[in-house]
């Protein structure tokens, strides 16, 4: 199976060591040329978790900003079955660039097809790659495992989760026997990389989950500069995430989302499994980087907006965290 992974990150390299491993044929497109050709030298360092040990798995890396100039995509070396493309960038950079790497990916492909993966935290980012791909078949997954990059070309797997997989049915397509086929053997490629992969028929319901989470968890651990398991352990942190929750909560059921049993709970399993992660939203205030909270709380206050309401304690940690922004002259 080929695979394209968009981004050299912690999920990128992640994902494209994994599904590497367990069989796949894997390029990860990059932001720099630099990081591209280490990654074709040398490979992804993947450290696993516990006695998992540490070991090199072979990718080819490949720089986006070069397709971007280049009117040719990398040689295709299988072209037998679906083209899975696995969009492992932050939400905001489903920017034009993107987009357009997408678009030539997509077109450069022979008479199997395409389809894109993504794995953004927030929402907008879907209808935005619909907007120019409308016939591609489009798929959105939440993920729970843990990840930090290390440098370059190597990553270290931090926490294990669960992975959930949806088509995105806003553009009103109807898979057909081949796509149901292809998606098989993802999930197939998937489980044998490690990750405990389910299929999902109610992809608005668990996008709503994943935003829950994220809406919690990801501006805290930025606010108060700590790592996932850290945030719950002090009383007053529990209490806001307690009472952030409950308002994102809210907003989120009368949009749509089914009342969990324990959302809470949920959320506190994902601070213990991912213990030692560094959300993405804090590796950006530490790394000094505009983050995503427009996409995420942002996106709960849009909802509540549409139905009437406010979100004050999503209004709230929005300017908290743009506050660690990063100021126009000192970004990088």
């Amino acid at each position: 199976m080929q695979i394209d992974v968009i981004g050299g990150g912690s999920l990128g390299l992640l994902f494209g060591a994994k599904l590497a491993d367990a069989g796949g044929v894997v390029t990860i497109w990059t932001r720099s040329s630099e990081q591209a050709a280490l990654l074709t030298e040398k490979g992804v360092t993947l450290r696993e978790l516990g006695e998992g040990g540490e070991r090199s798995v072979a990718v080819l890396g490949a720089s986006a900003l070069e397709a971007e100039r280049s009117h040719s995509i990398l040689p295709r070396r299988s072209e037998r079955g679906t083209r899975w493309i696995i969009v492992a960038v932050k939400q905001t950079d489903v920017n034009e660039q993107l987009l357009s790497l997408l678009q030539k990916l997509a077109t450069s492909r022979g008479r199997d097809g395409t389809a894109i993966v993504c794995l953004q935290n927030g929402i907008g980012h879907l209808e935005r790659i619909m907007e120019r791909l409308p016939s591609i078949p489009l798929y959105a997954v939440t993920v729970t495992e843990g990840a930090k990059r290390l440098d370059g070309h190597t990553v270290e797997h931090t926490g294990k989760g669960e992975l959930w997989i949806g088509e995105w049915t806003a553009n009103g397509r109807k898979r057909d026997i081949f796509e149901d086929k292809s998606l098989e053997i993802l999930v197939s490629i998937l489980e044998s990389a490690g990750f405990a992969t389910f299929l999902s028929n109610n992809w608005d319901n668990r996008m709503y989950n994943k935003l829950l989470i994220n809406a919690v968890i990801n501006p805290l651990t930025a606010i108060f500069d700590v790592e996932n398991g850290q945030l719950p352990l002090h009383p007053s942190r529990e209490q806001f995430m307690r009472a952030l929750h409950a308002e994102t909560e809210q907003v989120l059921i009368q949009a749509g989302m089914l009342p969990q049993q324990d959302s809470w709970q949920t959320i506190i399993d994902v601070c213990r499994n991912t213990s030692r992660n560094v959300s993405s939203m804090l590796s950006d205030i530490r790394g000094r980087r505009a983050t995503e909270i427009d996409a995420i709380n942002g996106g709960v206050v849009m909802l509540a907006r549409k139905l009437g309401q406010r979100a004050p304690l999503n209004e709230a940690v929005i300017a908290l965290v743009k506050t660690l922004h990063p100021k126009p002259n000192m970004e990088e």
